[in-house]
């Protein structure tokens, strides 16, 4: 049964395509900017007998050439994957005549290695196929921790969140994503990436700092969590949450913050001056900077 965090997996690729081109030049890959990309059907059956289907497939135009991307997202090892990543390589080159090219997302390390294979498919003594997926996972997706990166690209700070789920650095990464998305321009996508990244974080230590997160200011959230905490209210845990976010920012981009100004920020109970200083810890140099009319 496929569980709403495997959803959560793939489907920020669906929602913006343009992701794997980022994490494609963190990595270092070879492959162009695309022009053009293109949701195709996942369903993979042919005649019935057994139903296969995809996570994602998408199809990538470039400068150059056309090819299909299809993106799967796998928690644990699983023995019959392998055959059914080979047969979605088979049909969609079969079926469209374009190269194809496997991503499988991981967010654990032993998921990661067991991913890339080699999988030798046939028989043992002569098999005929290979198969080396391009594997997403904690080894090699980049920890995003600084809100100014994760603000300037929302796809791939969710990602790194949902790939480091179960990783020592995921409290770092998620406090700012959150940062992000509070201060965010576009609030349904801002709304869009809060939901794939619990869904993808499932029942993870992450999954808990998450919750906590987004008790700071719930008013344009409607998940699960931000419904149950709004209903709960916790008026002095956001104004904190939002505090903590604001002097968290400024010591990590080098501001000298004093004790003054600490216990005013620490003190403030105005939930839209505290949305304002933390909209203003992101640029400021100084901190009279950020108290300035």
């Amino acid at each position: 049964m496929v569980s709403s965090e495997h959803e959560a997996m793939h489907r920020i690729f669906r929602h913006n395509p343009a992701t794997f081109a980022r994490i494609f030049h963190a990595l270092g890959l070879p492959f162009a900017d695309p022009q053009e990309v293109e949701h195709l059907s996942v369903d993979l059956t042919e005649i019935e007998p057994i139903e296969r289907r995809a996570d994602t497939v998408l199809r990538i135009t470039t400068a150059e050439s056309q090819f299909l991307l299809i993106v799967e997202s796998q928690r644990k090892k699983e023995p019959t994957r392998p055959a059914a990543w080979a047969y979605y390589l088979a049909f969609l080159q079969a079926k469209y005549g374009i190269p194809v090219v496997l991503v499988v997302v991981c967010r654990n390390w032993a998921t990661a290695r067991w991913a890339q294979g080699p999988f030798a498919l046939g028989h043992e003594a002569w098999p005929c196929t290979v198969l080396y997926p391009l594997v997403l996972g904690p080894h090699n997706v980049p920890a995003v921790t600084d809100p100014a990166k994760a603000l300037a690209d929302l796809p791939l700070a969710a990602l790194s969140a949902i790939t480091h789920a179960n990783q020592p650095r995921i409290g770092a990464i998620l406090k700012a994503l959150s940062t992000a998305l509070h201060v965010a321009g576009d609030r349904d996508e801002a709304q869009i990436y809060t939901e794939l990244v619990e869904l993808g974080l499932g029942r993870t230590r992450g999954a808990r700092i998450w919750r906590n997160l987004m008790s700071i200011d719930l008013s344009f959230f409607r998940s699960e969590t931000s419904q149950r905490l709004r209903e709960e209210g916790r008026e002095e845990g956001r104004e904190q949450g939002v505090a903590d976010s604001i002097l968290r920012i400024l010591r990590r981009r080098g501001v000298t913050v004093t004790a003054a100004a600490e216990a005013k920020i620490g003190s403030c109970h105005d939930q839209a001056q505290l949305v304002d200083w933390l909209d203003r810890s992101i640029t400021v140099r100084t901190i009279d900077e950020m108290f300035s009319d």
